[in-house]
């Protein structure tokens, strides 16, 4: 399958031209990567390839994918960060493309932007190079999880 848009203008849908050094995986159906602007180090978008909007435009296919793609995310962020804490939120205010910004919340993060109150991290936290150098250890912890639950070795 291949990612459609119904707007030429989705910031969403742009991440389909991703560099591959940011991408912890895509499959036919979804995808996650370090985001500009959201490149904390643990951070990515989890989204549906195909243009969307909100939860509501997931197909049934879409949805199921979704509950296990988003936990084997989560799994891989806390495998390869030892978070004590991996957030996953959807707001579909800013960019209606149904996507996760899945979230590694660290020890030294503050009482008072844990929680959702976490985004307020940004932009001071962004810091492109360290994020881009956290993809391959999480991918590797995606791969892992991923074929596990499907059996298969590696």
């Amino acid at each position: 399958m291949t990612a459609t848009t119904s707007s030429a203008h989705c910031a969403i849908c742009s991440l389909e031209e991703a560099d591959e050094g940011s991408r912890v995986f895509a499959d036919e159906l979804f995808a996650a990567e370090s985001v500009p602007g959201y490149d904390v180090p643990g951070w990515y978008f989890l989204r549906v390839r195909r243009h969307a909007d909100l939860i509501t435009g997931l197909t049934p296919d879409e949805l199921a994918a979704f509950g296990q793609r988003a936990r084997d995310l989560v799994a891989a962020i806390k495998a390869a960060t030892a978070a004590p804490a991996v957030y996953l939120m959807t707001f579909g205010e800013n960019y209606t493309h149904f996507h996760a910004l899945v979230c590694a919340r660290d020890d030294d993060v503050p009482p008072e932007q844990r929680g959702g109150s976490i985004v307020r991290r940004l932009p001071e936290a962004c810091d492109r190079e360290a994020s881009l150098a956290l993809v391959p250890t999480v991918r590797r912890a995606y791969e892992v999880i991923a074929h596990h639950r499907e059996g298969v070795a590696l």
